[in-house]
């Protein structure tokens, strides 16, 4: 595993803590993607941008952190079923960019140490 288990699990309690950020009810931007499109979209932003920074990682590091994205993915579908679907607000919009750079965090950090 590339991430750092206790901090991943950190970010999984901090998403369900801030859960209350998809109860919303504030009518979706008519334009904004769904919750499931954007949290996809913006975790794969930020591990290209990873694995383009980290030119020390070799293909096999790469096809790891793919795998655990994946992973991740499927963590945070759990924590959002009743909104993974929902087309998202600009508050939810927001959040799902920082938290997608946190998840790129942990990677950035666990990283750092696999390389040292």
């Amino acid at each position: 595993m590339v991430t750092d288990k206790p901090a991943y699990d950190q970010l999984i309690d901090y998403l369900t803590t801030s859960k209350s950020i998809f109860h919303n009810t504030t009518a979706p931007v008519a334009d904004m993607p769904t919750i499931e499109t954007l949290m996809e979209e913006e975790l794969s932003e930020q591990i290209i941008n990873l694995c383009t920074q980290q030119e020390a990682l070799e293909i096999n590091h790469r096809a790891i952190i793919v795998r655990e994205v994946d992973g991740i993915v499927y963590d945070i579908q759990q924590v959002l079923e009743g909104y993974w679907t929902n087309h998202a607000t600009e508050e939810q919009a927001e959040f799902i960019h920082e938290f997608a750079g946190l998840i790129k965090n942990v990677f950035d950090s666990a990283i750092a140490e696999l390389l040292d």
